[in-house]
């Protein structure tokens, strides 16, 4: 069978079902495993991702706006390849290829004719239910069971020493810093079974934006900055938009060193099998007493220049 992922998430669940041979080709955001970096890219960014959040945000609106996608997908190179299967995603235009787009290039040019498996996940339930559907579509469904059973019993193991937790802090998680966009989607979701509370974003439902007032009149115990697409050194370039807001020195958070920037593109911003690393993350920033910091330094650092 012959492969084609173009979503990173979908690109780890292929590869956690032990089918990563199967792969011949990726999107330009798949890099994890690292080695999957070697197959042909069929994807490309439309716009620039240099300069600031603010400015990365301007370009993909405008584009957005115009009724274009965000992203080129390689017809010609999909049709040389002869895929039998193509992953994709209907979650949101923005972060990866969507279906329009691969539906485009397969009735333009792709004579394989492949399968389509459209992903959609909203909600933490979706990643096992697209992990049960991208089994499905390889043939090893057993498999995918077994790999969803062992995920969720990593989450049941976190959840239940969180619950032992004295306290349960509040959480505002930040997805883009210029303009202030919270975490929605999963995140509320593993907020709340790390022990904390969470503060904005609903769980199932698209990231909100949010004014830097609103962020202050909530007065979160724990801030945690992880931006959509951005390691951990990129989101701290954004920082320093956050540290000039007048009242930003006088959040609690702040003032107890409990703002921490972690690593988005690999963790949060995936919906795939490392979602249960992301929750561990989480786990180890509400309550350190319960959670030896294992991700420290790696994918979570606290503050913003320490």
């Amino acid at each position: 069978m012959r492969v084609v992922s173009l979503i990173a998430s979908s690109t780890e669940i292929v590869c956690a079902l032990g089918e990563g041979e199967q792969l011949v080709a990726r999107s330009h955001e798949c890099d994890f495993p690292a080695w999957v970096t070697k197959l042909p890219k069929v994807t490309e960014p439309k716009f620039a991702l240099d300069g600031t959040s603010y400015q990365i945000d301007q370009r993909v609106k405008a584009i957005v706006q115009e009724g274009l996608s965000v992203y080129r997908v390689d017809a010609a190179q999909l049709d040389a390849l002869e895929p039998d299967v193509i992953l994709t995603q209907s979650q949101c235009e923005v972060c990866a290829v969507s279906t329009r787009d691969v539906e485009d290039a397969v009735c333009r040019m792709v004579s394989s004719k492949p399968r389509i498996v459209s992903l959609e996940p909203n909600a933490l339930e979706d990643v096992w239910r697209d992990i049960a559907k991208v089994a499905d579509a390889l043939g090893v469904a057993e498999r995918g069971r077994t790999l969803i059973a062992e995920l969720q019993g990593r989450i049941d193991a976190v959840a239940a020493r969180a619950r032992t937790a004295a306290s349960r802090p509040t959480v505002a998680c930040i997805e883009w810093v210029e303009p202030l966009m919270a975490a929605g989607n999963w995140m509320p979701t593993l907020v709340e079974l790390a022990g904390g509370v969470n503060l904005f974003g609903e769980a199932g439902k698209h990231s909100p934006w949010m004014s830097f007032d609103e962020l202050c009149d909530k007065a979160p115990d724990v801030i945690v900055i992880l931006p959509c697409g951005y390691d951990i050194a990129r989101a701290r370039q954004d920082l320093p938009y956050l540290e000039r807001q007048p009242r930003w020195a006088s959040l609690a958070a702040v003032r107890e060193r409990r703002v921490f920037v972690a690593d988005g593109n690999q963790y949060f911003n995936r919906p795939g099998p490392r979602v249960v690393e992301s929750l561990e993350i989480l786990a180890e920033l509400l309550h350190p007493e319960l959670f030896p910091p294992r991700h420290a330094d790696a994918y979570w650092r606290a503050g913003a220049h320490e």
